[in-house]
């Protein structure tokens, strides 16, 4: 279930919860890039950072003309979990196929707990 929360959209799955700022223009159908907390039902909350190809093809033109990158010859980002697709829905795809193999230990780095866990003991 994808629902708005303030400044976030909130995807609540079975198996994790998704925190995604919202920004103008980018909705759940047509998100191209987004930057997600993922929080684990052990409390463990991870990061991602999702884009497209086209993103990743976008900025690599983009850097052609500021030099960055060796004047946009590769691109790395921590975190980084492309997509085929824009949407929600490709990215919640994405992070329960890595749950559900494995996989997000190694793609997602951990972050620390949240603050306002911490302040509720």
């Amino acid at each position: 279930m994808i629902e708005i929360d303030g400044p976030f959209c909130r995807v609540s799955e079975p198996d994790f919860e998704m925190l995604i700022p919202r920004w103008e223009g980018c909705g759940p159908e047509t998100a191209k890039e987004a930057d997600a907390t993922i929080t684990l039902p052990d409390g463990t909350r991870r990061y991602a950072t999702f884009m497209t190809l086209d993103v990743v093809s976008r900025v690599m033109d983009r850097w052609k003309g500021t030099g960055e990158n060796l004047g946009g010859q590769y691109f790395w980002c921590s975190d980084l979990i492309i997509i085929r697709q824009p949407g929600f829905a490709s990215m919640i795809d994405a992070v329960r196929d890595m749950i559900t193999t494995g996989g997000i230990e190694s793609a997602c780095s951990v972050l620390p707990p949240d603050d306002k866990e911490q302040c509720a003991d």
